[in-house]
């Protein structure tokens, strides 16, 4: 039996590494995309060895098309076309908006709404030739409740779903799914970063009381990732623990 092949994007990231983890044990050949430093990619690829997981690792700058282009054909010519794509890539740089540098704007745009574009458009092609493909997209509570000193990481967000909507529509007679994973709060470096009386302000507004854990959103990216999950497109579903209900 071949073995589907997924790209991460944003792989090695507190999330990211989550779902690699969940695709793999899936049975699939899992590519962990990155824009870091070599050595510490190739450290990171060496401790999920010894855990018991053989990821594929690939290099591309995720601001810009052209290194992805790049990126994804090197994919493609060293392992194989590729069947699901999770759109993860994302930073923060938070500042108010009457405070926020031009520069802030168009590093978390480009960072996590613009390579959404860049990976999907070097894969889609390949995606439609073969009538298959998953596409899973990583927004955010953010994107859809807004949250204060975030107006780019929101409007970043709040595109990422647009766009699957969109693109769902383009792609569903080709056989390919696209969906929209939106966590909220999730227990990663980024997140536990937040100073504790800010994210136990934060803890106390989620009804189920605690944040969520990186493999919780990984389960439901596996399963957006499944073959036999053929029918659900254009969706949106929101893990945030009833943080936000809509």
């Amino acid at each position: 039996m071949v073995k589907k092949i997924a790209v991460v994007t944003g792989g090695m990231g507190g999330i990211g590494h989550a779902i690699c983890q969940e695709l793999y044990q899936q049975g699939m050949r899992v590519v962990a995309a990155y824009s870091r430093k070599h050595e510490a990619a190739l450290a990171w690829q060496s401790e999920q060895k010894k855990a018991g997981y053989n990821f594929d690792i690939a290099f591309g700058n995720i601001t810009n098309f052209d290194s992805i282009e790049v990126m994804i054909k090197k994919i493609e010519s060293d392992i194989g076309p590729i069947d699901v794509l999770v759109n993860n890539a994302g930073i923060t740089c938070d500042h108010a908006c009457c405070k926020m540098s031009k520069d802030d704007w168009d590093l978390v745009i480009n960072t996590d709404l613009n390579s959404v574009f860049y990976v999907t458009r070097a894969v889609i092609n390949g995606m439609k030739n073969r009538n298959y493909g998953r596409i899973i997209n990583i927004s955010s509570i953010n994107g859809q409740k807004g949250q204060f000193g975030q107006v780019n990481y929101s409007a970043a967000k709040a595109g990422i779903h647009g766009f699957t909507k969109a693109l769902a529509r383009e792609v569903a007679s080709h056989g390919i799914t696209v969906n929209t994973v939106s966590p909220g709060y999730v227990a990663t470096e980024m997140v536990l970063a937040i100073p504790k009386e800010v994210l136990d302000k934060i803890i106390t507004e989620i009804p189920m009381g605690r944040l969520a854990e990186p493999e919780e959103v990984a389960r439901v990216v596996g399963f957006l990732a499944d073959e036999k999950n053929c029918y659900i497109t254009g969706a949106n579903f929101a893990i945030n623990g009833g943080h936000y209900m809509v």
